[in-house]
């Protein structure tokens, strides 16, 4: 198993925070959890998958969502 944070940043939101939540968790099942965040980022959203190439699609899917203007992707070492 391969876990990664990816760390988004919203643009100007017009459907809201909370459903900006469920748009991204309704990206992919890989997704774990996305928490709202205080801070230079909006979300913090765990992924668990098979392959770090997983998580690149993951990425790719949430830089697709409206309202998403950068992605920080972190994979966990341990």
């Amino acid at each position: 198993m391969v876990t990664a944070y990816i760390m988004v940043k919203a643009a100007a939101l017009t459907n809201g925070i909370d459903q900006l939540k469920e748009d991204l968790l309704a990206v992919d099942n890989g997704i774990e959890s996305a928490h709202i965040v205080a801070g230079d980022v909006d979300f913090i959203v765990k992924v668990d998958v098979e392959s770090p190439t997983d998580v690149k699609d993951i990425a790719g899917g949430i830089q697709s969502v409206e309202g998403i203007e950068d992605t920080q992707t972190y994979i966990t070492m341990d």
